[in-house]
């Protein structure tokens, strides 16, 4: 995280600083308890020859009792300044003489102590055996501050601090130089790659500053936009290809639209003529020759009348699935509870009507084509009126729920339901899984339903089984 979102050469001095100052950080430690070490030691070893020659200049001034040329003797010490104190006891441990640097220091032993040296806290002190022919005179006392050790640390301090000036300004200039081989041409490739993504402009190229790795990585990256380039004017290429062949396919389909709305036209103009006169000479031959005619004959214009009515449905049918493809996908908010009751009052003229039981759950305002949802409930609800009307106790039941980022509709119905094996047909043109005698109609409702709901972004699906009903799902987006 340290060195996440910095420039690169930013990144590169920090990371020579920081591996500069830990190196140079380790190797001062140990210069300085190297030295710290060794200058005690040192310390010592001169304190104990010093006290090994004032000792053996002493035995003459302990040998005959004379306090003043031990004095001397001690005021010789005066030559080292880190020699705060000193005294000499006699061979029963009284105070003999002293000596002390400055002003007047009155905290010596009260008698002396084996013979060797210690550092107490901030000073080095020890006892020296007065010796002549084997016999002890007498004891010499030290005591050497560490104002050396102090003077020899600051010194160091000062030479440790030049050099990490000087080592972090020959890393800067390494910085500076290495800033050529390594950081610039990795900034290039950033700066061509920033170009590219900008204006989208594969035809540059990143400049190669070498033959190392981020050369190799320059000549994999030109190479890549070479083929990138070689894709992209291919696909350009395809593009204009496809508009092309989109315009032709759209004239093409136009032309198609046309022929299909003039035989449209054709259908709905030269075969209702035909209709018509026969729905017309059949009326005429009841109602004129309606005496002349017996039981048999009255029978054959009635299944003939039927028949052209049902022809015409038919033909009506087909014009609306036909031109549903054509029709504008205009949505507005809908209201399904409105639209539901104004079908089911346009039903309530019928006989079957009045004997059904009818279950209408809250229904949602949505975004849909009004026109072409009143015609999916028409078919729906006249197809579970239709379906119903044969048995004892007829129920209708209408609801929604929310499933996904879709609205599911529903009409449910108790009555003749079907074999769930072929539901698959009941959306297909003219597919019936019930014979035309049985149950009127003319095949096409559904198949309508389904159109309708798939423009709309939605999808159809029913559920069954016979003698207990059928119900028939639609949803819609949210």
């Amino acid at each position: 995280m340290l060195f996440k979102n910095i420039p690169i050469r930013k990144k590169l001095l920090r990371i020579i600083f920081l591996i500069n100052g830990i190196v140079l950080l380790v190797a001062c430690v140990a210069f300085f308890l190297y030295e710290y070490y060794i200058f005690r030691k040192t310390t010592i070893e001169k304190l104990s020859t010093i006290g090994k020659i004032v000792s053996a200049n002493s035995t003459a001034a302990l040998a005959f009792d004379s306090p003043d040329d031990a004095k001397e003797i001690l005021a010789a010490l005066k030559n080292e300044p880190h020699i705060v104190m000193a005294s000499l006891y006699d061979k029963k441990g009284n105070l003999f003489t002293e000596y002390h640097a400055g002003k007047e220091v009155k905290n010596f032993p009260v008698h002396p102590e084996t013979s060797g040296y210690h550092f107490v806290q901030s000073h080095l002190e020890g006892f020296e055996s007065v010796m002549q022919d084997g016999k002890q005179l007498g004891t010499l006392y030290l005591r050497s501050d560490m104002g050396a050790l102090q003077e020899r640390m600051r010194l160091y301090a000062g030479i440790v601090a030049i050099v990490l000036i000087v080592s972090f300004l020959l890393a800067y200039l390494l910085v500076k130089i290495l800033k050529k081989s390594i950081s610039t041409p990795i900034i290039s490739l950033a700066e061509t790659a920033k170009i590219i993504s900008t204006k989208k402009d594969y035809s540059v190229r990143a400049v190669k500053m070498g033959n190392d790795e981020i050369g190799s990585l320059t000549d994999a990256f030109n190479q890549m936009l070479a083929q990138i380039q070689q894709q992209d004017d291919s696909l350009k290429e395809f593009t204009q290809n496809l508009e092309q062949k989109v315009m032709v396919r759209t004239d093409q389909l136009e032309s198609v639209n046309k022929e299909l709305e003039g035989f449209s036209y054709s259908v709905s103009h030269d075969l209702r003529a035909p209709l018509r006169a026969i729905i017309g000479f059949t009326a005429i031959l009841e109602e004129d020759y309606t005496s002349k005619l017996d039981n048999e004959a009255r029978r054959i214009t009635s299944v003939i009348k039927s028949n052209t009515e049902k022809m015409g449905r038919l033909i009506d049918d087909l014009l609306s699935f036909s031109r549903l493809g054509r029709q504008e996908m205009a949505k507005t908010k809908t209201d399904m509870a409105m639209l539901v009751n104004e079908v089911k009052d346009f039903f309530a003229i019928e006989d079957e009507f009045a004997k059904i039981k009818w279950v209408i759950r809250p229904l949602p305002q949505i975004d849909a084509n009004a026109n072409m949802v009143r015609q999916v409930w028409m078919n729906l609800i006249s197809n579970a009126v239709k379906y119903s009307a044969k048995c004892e106790s007829p129920s209708i039941e209408i609801g929604s729920y929310v499933k996904g980022d879709q609205t599911v509709f529903f009409v449910k119905d108790n009555g003749v339901g079907f074999d769930e094996q072929y539901r698959d047909k009941l959306f297909k043109v003219f597919q019936r899984l019930h014979s035309a005698e049985e149950f009127e109609g003319t095949g096409i409702g559904l198949a309508l339903v389904q159109k309708i709901i798939v423009k709309q972004g939605g999808r159809v699906w029913a559920e069954g089984e016979e003698g207990n009903g059928a119900c028939f799902y639609f949803s819609l987006p949210s």
